[in-house]
Protein backbone atom coordinates (compact mmCIF):
# COMPACT_ATOMS: atom_id res chain seq x y z
CA UNK A 1 0.00 0.00 0.00
CA UNK A 2 1.21 3.50 -0.39
CA UNK A 3 1.02 5.16 2.92
CA UNK A 4 1.04 8.45 3.24
CA UNK A 5 3.96 11.03 2.77
CA UNK A 6 6.18 10.96 5.77
CA UNK A 7 9.04 13.42 4.26
CA UNK A 8 7.21 16.93 5.94
CA UNK A 9 8.40 19.02 3.34
CA UNK A 10 6.34 22.27 1.27
CA UNK A 11 8.76 20.69 -1.61
CA UNK A 12 7.24 16.65 -1.02
CA UNK A 13 3.69 18.81 -0.83
CA UNK A 14 4.01 20.64 -3.98
CA UNK A 15 5.68 17.29 -5.40
CA UNK A 16 2.43 15.59 -4.39
CA UNK A 17 0.33 18.36 -5.58
CA UNK A 18 1.53 17.70 -9.19
CA UNK A 19 1.25 14.48 -9.19
CA UNK A 20 -2.53 14.52 -8.38
CA UNK A 21 -3.74 17.82 -10.31
CA UNK A 22 -3.96 15.46 -13.44
CA UNK A 23 -6.79 13.22 -11.79
CA UNK A 24 -8.45 16.52 -9.53
CA UNK A 25 -11.60 16.57 -12.01
CA UNK A 26 -13.95 14.06 -13.40
CA UNK A 27 -11.62 11.41 -12.36
CA UNK A 28 -11.51 12.13 -8.87
CA UNK A 29 -15.16 12.67 -9.27
CA UNK A 30 -15.75 8.92 -10.27
CA UNK A 31 -13.19 7.29 -8.56
CA UNK A 32 -12.33 8.70 -5.26
CA UNK A 33 -14.62 6.01 -3.28
CA UNK A 34 -12.86 2.85 -4.32
CA UNK A 35 -10.57 1.20 -1.93
CA UNK A 36 -7.14 0.59 -4.63
CA UNK A 37 -4.10 -0.65 -2.98
CA UNK A 38 -2.30 2.42 -4.10
CA UNK A 39 -4.92 5.24 -3.57
CA UNK A 40 -3.35 7.43 -6.97
CA UNK A 41 -6.98 8.67 -7.51
CA UNK A 42 -7.22 10.61 -4.44
CA UNK A 43 -4.62 13.46 -3.10
CA UNK A 44 -3.20 12.05 -0.06
CA UNK A 45 -2.11 16.22 0.64
CA UNK A 46 -4.88 16.09 4.01
CA UNK A 47 -0.96 15.59 6.07
CA UNK A 48 0.32 18.45 4.19
CA UNK A 49 -3.33 20.30 4.63
CA UNK A 50 -3.60 19.56 8.11
CA UNK A 51 -0.32 21.52 9.30
CA UNK A 52 -0.87 24.08 6.32
CA UNK A 53 2.69 23.05 4.64
CA UNK A 54 0.06 23.57 1.77
CA UNK A 55 -3.04 26.17 2.09
CA UNK A 56 -6.40 25.11 0.93
CA UNK A 57 -6.60 28.63 -1.42
CA UNK A 58 -3.48 27.24 -3.40
CA UNK A 59 -4.76 23.91 -3.47
CA UNK A 60 -8.02 24.82 -4.42
CA UNK A 61 -6.94 27.55 -7.47
CA UNK A 62 -4.81 25.24 -9.16
CA UNK A 63 -7.44 22.60 -9.15
CA UNK A 64 -9.69 25.34 -11.08
CA UNK A 65 -7.11 26.57 -12.90
CA UNK A 66 -6.94 23.14 -14.54
CA UNK A 67 -10.38 21.74 -14.76
CA UNK A 68 -12.19 24.65 -13.83
CA UNK A 69 -15.86 23.79 -12.98
CA UNK A 70 -14.80 19.94 -13.32
CA UNK A 71 -12.67 20.50 -10.55
CA UNK A 72 -16.02 21.15 -8.29
CA UNK A 73 -16.36 17.83 -6.55
CA UNK A 74 -12.56 17.85 -5.22
CA UNK A 75 -12.83 21.41 -4.15
CA UNK A 76 -16.21 20.38 -2.43
CA UNK A 77 -14.16 18.04 -0.52
CA UNK A 78 -11.55 20.56 0.53
CA UNK A 79 -14.31 22.99 1.69
CA UNK A 80 -15.60 20.37 4.45
CA UNK A 81 -12.12 21.07 6.36
CA UNK A 82 -13.53 23.93 6.71
CA UNK A 83 -17.08 23.53 7.64
CA UNK A 84 -16.00 21.02 10.07
CA UNK A 85 -13.94 23.85 11.72
CA UNK A 86 -16.26 26.50 11.60
CA UNK A 87 -18.92 24.26 13.26
CA UNK A 88 -16.57 23.15 16.12
CA UNK A 89 -15.63 26.83 16.80
CA UNK A 90 -18.97 27.93 17.11
CA UNK A 91 -19.45 25.15 19.39
CA UNK A 92 -16.36 24.24 21.43
CA UNK A 93 -18.39 22.63 24.00
CA UNK A 94 -18.44 19.34 21.88
CA UNK A 95 -14.76 18.92 21.72
CA UNK A 96 -15.00 19.51 25.51
CA UNK A 97 -18.09 16.75 25.43
CA UNK A 98 -15.78 14.11 23.29
CA UNK A 99 -13.06 14.35 25.44
CA UNK A 100 -14.61 13.55 28.27
CA UNK A 101 -16.55 10.69 26.31
CA UNK A 102 -12.95 9.34 25.93
CA UNK A 103 -12.06 9.26 29.38
CA UNK A 104 -15.86 7.64 30.53
CA UNK A 105 -14.93 4.78 27.99
CA UNK A 106 -11.09 4.25 29.04
CA UNK A 107 -12.40 3.90 32.59
CA UNK A 108 -15.08 1.58 31.44
CA UNK A 109 -12.26 -0.77 29.71
CA UNK A 110 -10.52 -1.06 33.13
CA UNK A 111 -14.19 -1.93 34.36
CA UNK A 112 -15.44 -4.39 31.63
CA UNK A 113 -12.54 -7.09 30.36
CA UNK A 114 -14.76 -8.43 27.46
CA UNK A 115 -15.47 -4.62 25.89
CA UNK A 116 -11.61 -3.89 26.98
CA UNK A 117 -10.66 -7.30 24.61
CA UNK A 118 -12.70 -6.47 21.89
CA UNK A 119 -11.20 -2.63 21.95
CA UNK A 120 -7.99 -4.24 21.76
CA UNK A 121 -8.73 -6.71 19.13
CA UNK A 122 -10.37 -3.74 17.17
CA UNK A 123 -7.05 -1.46 17.95
CA UNK A 124 -4.65 -4.02 16.41
CA UNK A 125 -6.68 -5.40 13.52
CA UNK A 126 -7.74 -8.78 14.98
CA UNK A 127 -11.51 -8.98 15.12
CA UNK A 128 -11.52 -11.35 11.78
CA UNK A 129 -13.75 -9.09 10.42
CA UNK A 130 -12.25 -8.31 6.64
CA UNK A 131 -11.16 -5.67 5.44
CA UNK A 132 -11.25 -3.99 9.10
CA UNK A 133 -8.76 -5.51 10.33
CA UNK A 134 -6.54 -4.91 7.24
CA UNK A 135 -7.36 -1.03 7.91
CA UNK A 136 -6.65 -0.85 11.07
CA UNK A 137 -3.20 -2.36 11.08
CA UNK A 138 -2.05 -0.15 7.86
CA UNK A 139 -3.44 2.99 9.74
CA UNK A 140 -1.24 1.84 12.51
CA UNK A 141 1.71 1.38 10.49
CA UNK A 142 1.56 3.75 7.89
CA UNK A 143 -0.60 6.71 9.72
CA UNK A 144 -2.92 6.59 6.52
CA UNK A 145 -6.74 5.35 5.85
CA UNK A 146 -8.67 6.20 2.98
CA UNK A 147 -11.52 8.52 3.64
CA UNK A 148 -14.23 5.63 2.87
CA UNK A 149 -12.63 2.91 4.58
CA UNK A 150 -12.59 5.73 7.66
CA UNK A 151 -16.66 5.49 7.16
CA UNK A 152 -17.06 1.59 7.43
CA UNK A 153 -14.70 1.53 9.64
CA UNK A 154 -16.42 4.16 11.75
CA UNK A 155 -19.61 2.33 11.31
CA UNK A 156 -17.95 -1.13 12.19
CA UNK A 157 -16.46 0.28 15.54
CA UNK A 158 -19.88 1.67 16.67
CA UNK A 159 -22.64 -0.69 15.48
CA UNK A 160 -21.23 -4.01 14.51
CA UNK A 161 -18.48 -4.01 17.69
CA UNK A 162 -20.79 -1.90 19.67
CA UNK A 163 -17.54 0.29 21.02
CA UNK A 164 -17.65 3.81 22.09
CA UNK A 165 -17.48 6.42 19.28
CA UNK A 166 -15.48 8.50 21.30
CA UNK A 167 -12.76 5.79 21.54
CA UNK A 168 -12.61 4.84 17.98
CA UNK A 169 -12.41 8.84 17.43
CA UNK A 170 -9.65 9.09 19.93
CA UNK A 171 -7.80 5.65 17.91
CA UNK A 172 -7.87 7.79 14.70
CA UNK A 173 -6.69 11.05 16.18
CA UNK A 174 -3.46 9.76 17.87
CA UNK A 175 -2.52 7.43 14.65
CA UNK A 176 -3.71 9.55 11.52
CA UNK A 177 -0.83 11.68 10.10
CA UNK A 178 -4.08 14.09 9.19
CA UNK A 179 -5.77 13.75 12.33
CA UNK A 180 -7.59 17.36 12.69
CA UNK A 181 -9.90 17.56 15.56
CA UNK A 182 -12.24 18.92 13.85
CA UNK A 183 -12.60 16.66 10.59
CA UNK A 184 -11.80 13.88 13.11
CA UNK A 185 -14.30 14.37 15.53
CA UNK A 186 -17.28 15.82 13.76
CA UNK A 187 -17.15 12.89 11.35
CA UNK A 188 -17.16 10.18 13.84
CA UNK A 189 -20.17 12.04 15.12
CA UNK A 190 -21.84 11.89 11.67
CA UNK A 191 -21.40 8.08 11.46
CA UNK A 192 -22.71 7.52 15.30
CA UNK A 193 -25.69 9.87 13.98
CA UNK A 194 -25.28 12.23 16.12
CA UNK A 195 -24.17 15.42 13.85
CA UNK A 196 -27.19 14.84 11.80
CA UNK A 197 -29.50 13.07 14.06
CA UNK A 198 -31.70 10.29 13.12
CA UNK A 199 -29.26 9.65 10.05
CA UNK A 200 -26.32 7.04 10.87
CA UNK A 201 -23.76 5.88 8.20
CA UNK A 202 -24.36 1.90 8.64
CA UNK A 203 -21.22 0.07 6.66
CA UNK A 204 -22.82 -2.73 4.13
CA UNK A 205 -20.68 -5.70 2.72
CA UNK A 206 -22.01 -5.72 -0.82
CA UNK A 207 -20.50 -1.77 -0.71
CA UNK A 208 -17.09 -2.90 0.60
CA UNK A 209 -16.97 -5.51 -1.43
CA UNK A 210 -17.69 -3.79 -4.75
CA UNK A 211 -15.13 -0.45 -3.97
CA UNK A 212 -12.53 -2.96 -2.70
CA UNK A 213 -12.63 -5.00 -6.41
CA UNK A 214 -13.69 -7.97 -4.20
CA UNK A 215 -10.64 -8.13 -2.28
CA UNK A 216 -12.83 -7.90 0.86
CA UNK A 217 -16.00 -9.75 1.77
CA UNK A 218 -16.32 -8.89 5.63
CA UNK A 219 -19.11 -11.01 7.28
CA UNK A 220 -21.23 -10.09 10.52
CA UNK A 221 -21.88 -6.76 9.78
CA UNK A 222 -24.67 -5.04 11.17
CA UNK A 223 -27.81 -4.72 9.38
CA UNK A 224 -29.49 -2.00 11.23
CA UNK A 225 -28.20 0.86 13.08
CA UNK A 226 -29.52 2.35 17.25
CA UNK A 227 -29.39 5.26 18.77
CA UNK A 228 -26.05 5.97 20.38
CA UNK A 229 -26.54 7.97 23.65
CA UNK A 230 -24.98 11.89 23.04
CA UNK A 231 -25.81 15.42 23.68
CA UNK A 232 -27.99 16.84 21.13
CA UNK A 233 -26.09 19.80 18.88
CA UNK A 234 -25.25 22.65 20.71
CA UNK A 235 -27.17 26.22 19.45
CA UNK A 236 -24.43 27.45 17.47
CA UNK A 237 -22.32 30.64 19.39
CA UNK A 238 -20.33 33.90 17.67
CA UNK A 239 -17.58 33.01 15.39
CA UNK A 240 -14.33 33.81 17.25
CA UNK A 241 -12.41 36.76 14.84
CA UNK A 242 -8.54 37.06 14.77
CA UNK A 243 -6.57 39.43 16.25
CA UNK A 244 -4.52 42.39 14.74
CA UNK A 245 -0.79 43.34 16.01
CA UNK A 246 0.58 46.48 16.27
CA UNK A 247 3.64 47.23 13.70
CA UNK A 248 5.39 49.60 16.34
CA UNK A 249 5.93 46.98 19.50
CA UNK A 250 9.29 44.48 19.21
CA UNK A 251 6.70 41.20 18.34
CA UNK A 252 7.91 37.65 18.98
CA UNK A 253 6.35 35.15 16.56
CA UNK A 254 5.23 31.85 18.01
CA UNK A 255 4.10 28.62 15.23
CA UNK A 256 2.27 25.75 16.67
CA UNK A 257 1.45 22.60 14.30
CA UNK A 258 -1.94 23.95 13.50
CA UNK A 259 -0.32 26.66 11.02
CA UNK A 260 3.63 25.71 9.73
CA UNK A 261 3.32 27.97 6.84
CA UNK A 262 3.79 31.55 8.08
CA UNK A 263 4.31 33.25 4.32
CA UNK A 264 0.76 35.36 4.97
CA UNK A 265 1.93 36.71 7.70
CA UNK A 266 5.18 37.74 6.77
CA UNK A 267 3.67 39.20 3.48
CA UNK A 268 1.58 41.38 6.06
CA UNK A 269 4.43 42.92 7.58
CA UNK A 270 4.70 40.77 10.27
CA UNK A 271 9.00 41.65 11.45
CA UNK A 272 9.51 38.96 14.14
CA UNK A 273 12.57 39.45 16.42
CA UNK A 274 12.32 35.96 17.40
CA UNK A 275 10.11 33.13 16.68
CA UNK A 276 9.72 30.10 18.96
CA UNK A 277 7.49 26.74 17.68
CA UNK A 278 5.36 24.94 20.00
CA UNK A 279 4.15 21.48 18.62
CA UNK A 280 1.69 19.48 21.04
CA UNK A 281 1.18 15.81 19.76
CA UNK A 282 1.10 14.01 23.19
CA UNK A 283 -1.97 16.45 23.99
CA UNK A 284 -4.20 14.52 21.34
CA UNK A 285 -4.99 11.62 23.94
CA UNK A 286 -4.20 10.23 27.16
CA UNK A 287 -2.71 6.85 25.76
CA UNK A 288 0.44 6.61 23.44
CA UNK A 289 0.52 8.38 20.14
CA UNK A 290 1.99 7.46 16.86
CA UNK A 291 5.28 7.90 16.48
CA UNK A 292 5.05 8.88 12.86
CA UNK A 293 3.41 11.72 13.92
CA UNK A 294 5.86 12.87 15.92
CA UNK A 295 8.44 11.94 13.31
CA UNK A 296 5.69 14.27 10.72
CA UNK A 297 5.72 17.07 12.93
CA UNK A 298 9.21 17.50 13.56
CA UNK A 299 10.10 17.18 9.98
CA UNK A 300 7.63 20.02 9.12
CA UNK A 301 9.06 22.15 11.85
CA UNK A 302 12.67 21.77 10.55
CA UNK A 303 11.27 22.45 6.92
CA UNK A 304 9.53 26.03 8.05
CA UNK A 305 12.93 26.63 9.65
CA UNK A 306 14.94 26.11 6.94
CA UNK A 307 12.57 27.73 4.11
CA UNK A 308 12.30 30.52 6.61
CA UNK A 309 15.07 30.99 8.48
CA UNK A 310 16.18 34.16 7.50
CA UNK A 311 12.67 36.40 7.57
CA UNK A 312 11.95 34.72 11.12
CA UNK A 313 14.86 36.24 12.70
CA UNK A 314 16.73 34.14 15.61
CA UNK A 315 14.39 30.79 16.34
CA UNK A 316 13.78 29.08 19.38
CA UNK A 317 12.06 26.06 20.00
CA UNK A 318 10.46 23.80 19.08
CA UNK A 319 8.64 23.75 22.70
CA UNK A 320 6.84 20.64 23.75
CA UNK A 321 5.93 18.94 26.97
CA UNK A 322 4.42 19.72 30.17
CA UNK A 323 6.57 22.56 30.74
CA UNK A 324 5.76 23.96 27.32
CA UNK A 325 3.72 27.18 28.66
CA UNK A 326 6.24 28.12 31.28
CA UNK A 327 9.01 27.64 28.44
CA UNK A 328 7.00 29.85 26.20
CA UNK A 329 6.61 32.60 28.68
CA UNK A 330 10.54 32.28 29.97
CA UNK A 331 10.92 32.45 25.93
CA UNK A 332 8.19 35.42 25.60
CA UNK A 333 9.99 37.50 28.17
CA UNK A 334 13.56 37.19 27.27
CA UNK A 335 12.83 38.53 23.80
CA UNK A 336 11.83 42.11 24.80
CA UNK A 337 8.59 41.40 23.02
CA UNK A 338 5.72 43.17 23.88
CA UNK A 339 3.29 41.09 22.13
CA UNK A 340 3.21 37.49 20.73
CA UNK A 341 1.73 36.95 17.35
CA UNK A 342 0.32 33.28 16.56
CA UNK A 343 -1.85 31.83 13.44
CA UNK A 344 -5.16 31.30 15.04
CA UNK A 345 -5.48 27.58 16.48
CA UNK A 346 -8.75 25.97 15.96
CA UNK A 347 -10.65 24.19 18.59
CA UNK A 348 -8.56 21.26 20.06
CA UNK A 349 -5.05 20.77 21.81
CA UNK A 350 -2.88 23.60 20.19
CA UNK A 351 -6.30 25.98 21.14
CA UNK A 352 -6.47 24.45 24.58
CA UNK A 353 -2.38 25.50 25.68
CA UNK A 354 -2.25 29.00 23.47
CA UNK A 355 -5.37 29.94 26.61
CA UNK A 356 -3.56 28.43 28.97
CA UNK A 357 -0.25 30.88 27.62
CA UNK A 358 -2.64 33.61 27.23
CA UNK A 359 -3.54 33.83 30.64
CA UNK A 360 0.35 33.89 31.84
CA UNK A 361 1.28 36.48 29.25
CA UNK A 362 -1.03 38.78 30.11
CA UNK A 363 0.42 39.13 33.73
CA UNK A 364 3.91 39.95 32.67
CA UNK A 365 2.16 42.33 29.97
CA UNK A 366 2.64 40.99 27.25
CA UNK A 367 -0.35 40.78 24.49
CA UNK A 368 -0.86 37.01 22.63
CA UNK A 369 -2.42 38.44 19.06
CA UNK A 370 -4.07 35.40 17.35
CA UNK A 371 -4.28 36.37 13.53
CA UNK A 372 -6.92 34.39 11.69
CA UNK A 373 -6.04 33.82 7.60
CA UNK A 374 -8.40 35.61 5.63
CA UNK A 375 -9.62 31.98 4.16
CA UNK A 376 -10.96 31.10 8.08
CA UNK A 377 -12.35 34.45 8.81
CA UNK A 378 -14.14 34.47 5.61
CA UNK A 379 -15.79 30.49 5.46
CA UNK A 380 -16.02 29.48 9.04
CA UNK A 381 -18.97 32.10 9.80
CA UNK A 382 -21.26 30.53 7.34
CA UNK A 383 -21.03 26.64 9.06
CA UNK A 384 -24.17 27.57 11.47
CA UNK A 385 -26.10 24.59 9.73
CA UNK A 386 -25.33 21.72 7.32
CA UNK A 387 -22.87 21.57 4.36
CA UNK A 388 -25.04 21.94 1.78
CA UNK A 389 -25.73 25.60 2.87
CA UNK A 390 -22.45 26.35 3.94
CA UNK A 391 -21.61 25.23 0.86
CA UNK A 392 -23.43 27.53 -1.20
CA UNK A 393 -21.93 30.19 0.31
CA UNK A 394 -17.98 28.83 0.91
CA UNK A 395 -18.06 28.09 -3.36
CA UNK A 396 -18.71 31.40 -4.16
CA UNK A 397 -15.89 33.12 -1.74
CA UNK A 398 -12.95 31.49 -3.03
Amino acid sequence: MTAFPTVATRTSALDRLAQFLPVAGEDYAKLRNLHQPEHDHVSRLSPYLRHRVLSESEVIDRARALHGNRADVFVAEVLWRAYWKGWLEMRPQVWRETQAGVYAGLARLDRDRDLAHTYEAACEGRTGIEGFDDWARALTTTGYMHNHQRMCFASIWIFTLHLPWELGADFFLRNLLDGDPASNTLSWRWVAGLHTPGKAYLAKSEVITSLSDGAHWPKGLATQSFVVAGPSNPVPGPCPQGGAWDRQLPTALLLHEDDLSPDWLLNAGLRPQSTAFLVAPDARSPRPVSPLIKAFLRGAVEDCSRRLGPDLSSLHGPVQGPGAVDALVAWARQTGAAQVVTPFAPVGPVAGLLASLDKRLAAENIRLIRAMRPYDAALWPHATHGFSRFHQAARHLV
